[in-house]
Parts: structure tokens; C-alpha cells; sequence
């Protein structure tokens, strides 16, 4: 596997794979990877002839400095299991090779789908994501890139950054890979204590409940929420929110709209875990 830490670097190694006729597939992640990060890999390796993994942990869309500081960083761990996966060329550039001009530079900010649940939650959380989104696409120029349904608001985010600046590129999601008791992977659920892990798979669970309410009828969509809401602090979370909304879009749902998503953030001691389960409302 190759690997390169320059912007430079990169674009030679694309542009002679790219002329040799090669599809590009690039998988943005910030390390510290996990099996969810791997089945990216493999699902770019079927999508096209050479893989781009990216690790950089951007500062931009962290909204809180101790956050940013205390994530982990594993690279070496994170270019091995890479190299094993099959990824050709492992982009880890430092921050000021993708931020040369420091705090004074271009955003990119997308209207709309970054306004509610991780938006109001996180200011500039998702300025900070379609920036070094939309510059690694600038970067690497791939046909392809994938990323995890598990965060379903940045997917969107994402999807609607390609379609308004007209970037070339497909956006393919992957379902939420899980442990076998349902927690879904995150670089963050290593924050968590054996004791709080035990429990963890209670926010995954609780969110199957609540489907299965709406799926069996139940009408009030708020009473379930705050239900759910309520059986999460039961559980020991402190709920930041817990929300149906309509898959395509987050919009609130309507009477006719039966393609939804629930989709809920809560803390566990220092861990922040998100989650969703799309389903269809009969």
C-alpha cells in the first residue's frame, strides 16, 4: 500500500492510475479504525480498481476543543489494517497541508439538512464536514466514495453538497455495521467503561421499540418519542435527542410519508453514541 502525506503525492499517483483507465474509490475517514471502517474498504474495492482511504482528524467540525484533542490517533494500527484490506494508497496529510491558510480560509456550508438534531447540536459541525468533504474531492478526484449509513444526517449532507456544486462523483452508503448485540461501531465507543459498554446496547434497542410502535400504528409520534426519551434515561443515557423524521430529507413526517428514520444521540458517562433505524411506516 502506498501512502502519502501531500496533496502533490497524491494527485501523481491518481493521475497514473487514471491513465492507465482505473476507477478511483476514496473512503474518507479520521482513523482510528474499526471492522464498520473495513467494510467501507472492501465495498470501495468492489465499486472500483484502486482505493483512496483518507485519515485526517479535521478540526473544523469538532465543536469542542477537548473533543478534538482527545481523539485517538492510531495511525500506524490504522495503515496496517488498511494494507491488509486491500486499500492501494493511504492519504494522511497534516493539518497544514489541508488547511495551509490556517483559520482564514473557504467554507463550504450546506442549507437546510444541517440545521436540526447534529446541527443544532453541534455548531459548525457540518461546515466543517462539506469543507474537507469537498476538498478531498477536490484532492483525489475519485468516481466513487462510500461512506456509513450510521451517520445518516452526514450522508445526506453529503449527497446534497455533490448534487449543488455538480462534483462528479457517486455517493454510495453502507448499511451500520454492528457488534452482535446491536451497538453500532464507533471510534468513540472506546470512551466507554465495561460497565457503561454492558449497557450501551440499550440505545439501539430502545430505537427498535420505538419502530416497532409506529410500525404496529401508534399515531402519536411525539408520545413516542418522548417515551423512548424517557426509557433511554431509564437506561442511564442522558438523551441529547430522539426524532422521527422523514429518511430523504429530516423533514418532520407527514400523514402520507412512510419512509422514515429515527434517529437519536445520547450520552453514556464521556461517550456521545448516535444512531438510526431507517423502516417503513404502514
Amino acid at each position: 500500500m502506498q501512502r502519502e502525506v501531500t496533496i502533490a503525492g497524491l494527485r501523481a499517483a491518481v493521475a497514473d492510475w487514471r491513465g492507465q483507465g482505473a476507477r478511483i474509490a476514496l473512503v474518507p475517514t479520521m482513523g482510528n479504525l474499526h471492522a464498520g471502517h473495513l467494510a467501507l474498504v472492501e465495498r470501495a474495492r468492489a465499486l472500483a480498481e484502486r482505493v483512496v482511504v483518507s485519515i485526517f482528524v479535521n478540526p473544523l467540525q469538532f465543536d469542542r476543543a477537548d473533543d478534538l484533542a482527545a481523539y485517538p490517533r492510531t495511525l500506524e494500527a490504522d495503515a496496517a489494517a488498511l494494507a491488509a484490506a486491500g486499500a492501494d494508497l493511504l492519504f494522511a496529510p497534516p493539518e497544514a497541508e489541508v488547511y495551509p491558510a490556517g483559520g482564514s480560509l473557504t467554507r463550504v456550508e450546506v442549507a437546510g439538512v444541517t440545521e436540526v438534531l447534529e446541527g443544532a447540536s453541534r455548531p459548525g459541525h457540518f461546515t466543517g464536514v462539506a469543507t474537507v468533504v469537498a476538498k478531498l474531492f477536490n484532492m483525489v478526484q475519485p468516481d466513487v466514495a462510500v461512506f456509513g449509513e450510521k451517520d445518516w444526517q452526514q450522508l445526506l449532507v453529503i449527497r446534497r453538497l455533490v448534487a449543488d456544486l455538480d462534483f462528479p462523483v457517486a455517493i454510495e452508503g453502507l448499511p451500520t455495521v454492528r457488534e452482535p448485540d446491536g451497538l453500532a461501531l464507533s471510534s468513540r465507543n472506546g470512551y466507554l467503561s465495561p460497565e457503561e459498554r454492558a449497557r450501551a446496547p440499550r440505545l439501539h434497542a430502545i430505537l427498535r421499540e420505538l419502530v416497532e410502535a409506529l410500525k404496529a400504528g401508534e399515531p402519536d409520534l411525539a408520545g413516542a418519542e418522548a417515551h423512548a426519551a424517557r426509557a433511554l434515561e431509564k437506561a442511564g443515557f442522558r438523551p441529547d435527542y430522539i426524532s422521527v423524521r422523514r429518511a430523504a430529507d429530516l423533514a418532520l413526517p407527514g400523514p402520507g410519508d412512510r419512509e422514515l428514520i429515527v434517529l437519536a444521540a445520547a450520552w453514556l458517562g464521556r461517550a456521545r453514541l448516535i444512531d438510526n433505524l431507517p423502516f417503513t411506516r404502514p
